[in-house]
C-alpha cells in the first residue's frame, strides 16, 4: 500500500470521515497520538499544510504551538 500524499483538505475530510480535518488533527495531537498527527500532516498538500498552520495559530492553545510545529517538521 502506498503512502497518501498531496491530498486536499476536502479529500482528507472525506477519507477520515470528519467535518473539519484541522480540528481532527489538533484533537489527535492533544490526545497524545503524535505519530498519527504527523502522518496526517504529511498527507496534506502544500496549500493544506499552509492553511493548517494559519488555523492552528488562531484556534489551538498556545501551549501546543511549539511542539506541534516541531512534530510537523520532523522526519519521524
Amino acid at each position: 500500500m502506498t503512502a497518501r500524499r498531496n491530498k486536499t483538505i476536502s479529500q482528507q475530510c472525506r477519507y477520515y470521515e470528519v467535518q473539519n480535518i484541522f480540528e481532527y488533527m489538533a484533537e489527535t495531537y492533544i490526545n497524545g497520538n503524535h505519530a498519527q498527527f504527523a502522518k496526517m500532516f504529511k498527507e496534506l498538500d502544500d496549500a493544506g499544510r499552509t492553511d493548517f498552520v494559519d488555523w492552528m495559530y488562531f484556534e489551538v492553545g498556545s501551549q501546543y504551538h511549539i511542539d506541534m510545529v516541531k512534530r510537523m517538521i520532523s522526519n519521524k
